[in-house]
C-alpha cells in the first residue's frame, strides 16, 4: 500500500503554534503530535526544523513538513525556496508542503520545488488558493493538491471556509485532494470528504490552544 493510500479517508492533524506562544516549543509540539498519532490521525503537519526533528523522534506517522520563511518583496512563505525544501527533507519528512500559488516566488518556481522534492524520494504537497492553482500544481506533478491557502491570499480573502467548492474542483484533477483550512468540527470534516477530499487536515480546532482559549474567553465576556 502506498503512503497516500494509507492516508486516504483519514485525518491529518496540523501541529503548529503561533510565534511567541507557550506552545511554540519542540517538545510541546512533539507531545501534541504523539497525541494525534495515538488518537487516530493518519499524518501530522509540522513547521520548522526544530519542531520537525522533535516530532520525527516521537512519532511513526508520516510527516507533512514545511518551513515558514518570509523573503522581502515576495508573498509566498510556505517552503518558498529550494533551501527550505532541503531543510524539511533533512529532518525526515515524507511529504513536503510548499506554496503553489501563481504569486512570484523568491528564487525557484514551483516546478523546481516539485522536482527537488521528487529527487529526494518525497511527495510534493501543493498549498493552493484557487482552482487555477490546483490545475497548475497538477500539471507540474504535485502529488497532493490542498486548499490550504484559500482565504489567505489577496484574491481569496473573505472566502467562506472550508472551501468545499474548491475541494470538489481539485477532486476532478485526479490527484490526492486535501481539504485544509477552516475545518472546525467533525461534521465539517465529513462534509469535506463528501465533497471529494481524499483526506482532511485540521489544525486550530485541535491543537491551537491559544485560539481556542480566546474563542471561549470571548464567549464568556459577551455573556457577562
Amino acid at each position: 500500500m502506498s503512503l497516500l493510500d494509507a492516508m486516504r479517508g483519514g485525518l491529518i492533524v496540523s501541529v503548529q503554534a503561533w510565534p511567541g506562544s507557550a506552545l511554540d516549543d519542540p517538545q510541546v509540539i512533539a507531545a501534541m503530535a504523539r497525541a494525534a498519532q495515538d488518537g487516530g490521525a493518519v499524518a501530522v503537519r509540522v513547521a520548522g526544523t526544530e519542531h520537525l526533528r522533535a516530532v520525527r523522534a516521537r512519532v511513526a506517522l508520516p510527516i507533512v513538513g514545511l518551513i515558514k520563511r518570509e523573503y522581502p518583496g515576495f508573498e509566498p512563505y510556505v517552503t518558498p525556496t529550494l533551501d527550505e525544501v532541503r531543510a524539511v527533507i533533512a529532518q525526515g519528512a515524507e511529504i513536503v508542503a510548499f506554496d503553489a500559488t501563481a504569486r512570484p516566488h523568491p528564487n525557484a518556481a514551483p516546478s523546481e520545488l516539485v522536482s527537488a522534492i521528487h529527487a529526494a524520494g518525497c511527495l510534493a504537497l501543493a498549498d493552493c488558493a484557487t482552482a487555477d492553482d490546483g490545475i497548475a500544481a497538477a500539471a507540474i506533478g504535485a502529488d497532493v493538491i490542498s486548499s490550504t491557502l484559500c482565504g489567505y491570499t489577496a484574491d481569496t480573502q473573505g472566502r467562506t471556509l472550508p472551501a468545499l467548492d474548491l475541494v470538489a474542483a481539485y477532486a476532478k484533477l485526479r490527484r490526492f485532494t486535501l481539504c485544509e483550512g477552516g475545518v472546525h468540527s467533525p461534521a465539517e470534516a465529513r462534509a469535506a470528504l463528501d465533497a471529494g477530499a481524499d483526506a482532511v487536515c485540521v489544525g486550530s480546532a485541535i491543537t491551537n490552544v491559544d485560539w481556542l482559549v480566546r474563542e471561549f474567553a470571548g464567549a464568556v465576556d459577551r455573556v457577562s
